[in-house]
């Protein structure tokens, strides 16, 4: 009598455990251990807890709303106004607080959307390589010698006041490239492995092969790629809204800049109207970038700091009797 395996198998088949699937779990519990005892991990994760918390709940923080000019213009900091009035009677730190939510979703939305295109079409020349690998390498190369900035300034100029949706499209579109060059050298090495050897020779499909194999063991630059992509993403979004290239009248860091910039904010007396969403721009970006560098240090032990340890004591030999007492 035969006893199955597992559930729902049949006695005599062979349970198949993908090895890429074990090292995706043991890197994900890897990476999680890692975040706990890394500092800037710490730090960071923090950061952007705190900041998702503000886009998710803004009025809970501040009852104000943001877009109405309800208040007499130009006041001071007060308990009523913390950060005082615009010079078009807009409370400043219901403007700051809801326009987070604004830059997480950009953020978030661009980073995912930009990791998923890079991931796709990298691992997919590596592995597929031929004419495939060839065009669209061809296609990453033009891309990565095209200037990045300008791009984004000449085809948001010619969609002048597009919304967030299009700031997201606009930036997703051109800045996959360099993160799709990382992967595509990264998943070079791994066409020969043993597991992928052994995935071909079950008669495995290249997309599952693709999908299930080679990219859970890439977790860590993948991880490190999203957030990269999510820090240049704010930097970018915020940049065109404070050149007035995106929709003013969106309620967000990069807005509260241009308008601060129109109104001569830090000429006036109101330096809190520029200063506050340019430095909670910094706070944000800091925040990715301690990532960064904590998952980049997690993948790369040559990264890792090195830990000085306490000096042992020398042990010291034992002391040697006197001449008398071995005669005695």
């Amino acid at each position: 009598m035969s006893i199955p395996l597992s559930l729902g198998q049949p006695a005599g088949e062979p349970r198949r455990q993908s090895t890429s699937q074990w090292a995706a779990s043991h890197a994900l519990a890897r990476m999680g251990r890692a975040v706990r005892s890394n500092r800037k991990a710490t730090v960071g994760t923090v950061l952007l807890v705190f900041f998702i918390l503000v886009a998710l709940f803004p009025g809970v923080i501040a009852k104000d709303n943001p877009s109405a000019d309800a208040y007499k213009p130009h006041l001071g900091l007060s308990t009523a106004h913390l950060l005082g009035t615009t010079a078009y009677g807009q409370d400043m730190f219901a403007q700051l607080v809801w326009g987070t939510r604004n830059v997480i979703i950009i953020a978030f939305t661009v980073g995912l959307a930009t990791t998923a295109i890079a991931v796709l079409v990298g691992v997919a020349a590596a592995y597929f390589g031929g004419l495939w690998d060839s065009s669209l390498g061809v296609l990453i190369d033009v891309l990565l010698v095209i200037p990045l900035f300008p791009l984004l300034i000449i085809i948001a100029a010619y969609a002048h006041g597009g919304g967030t949706l299009l700031l997201i499209v606009v930036i997703t579109v051109t800045s996959w490239s360099y993160t799709a060059r990382q992967l595509r050298a990264q998943a070079l090495t791994l066409r020969s492995r043993d597991f992928l050897e052994a995935a071909r020779v079950r008669g495995e499909r290249r997309l599952y092969i693709v999908v299930m194999e080679v990219i859970p063991t890439m977790t860590s630059l993948i991880v490190a790629s999203f957030l990269t992509n999510a820090l240049y993403a704010i930097l970018f979004a915020s940049s065109l809204q404070f050149i007035g290239l995106g929709d003013p009248n969106t309620v967000s860091w990069g807005t509260m800049l241009y308008w601060a910039q129109n109104n001569a904010a830090l000429q006036t007396g109101q330096p809190l109207w520029a200063i506050a969403p340019g430095a909670c721009i910094a706070v944000l970006g800091a925040a990715f970038a301690l990532l960064n560098y904590a998952f980049d240090e997690i993948g790369n032990p040559a990264l890792r700091p090195v830990r000085k340890r306490a000096p042992q004591p020398v042990p010291q030999p034992a002391p040697r009797p006197a001449r008398g007492s071995e005669r005695a």
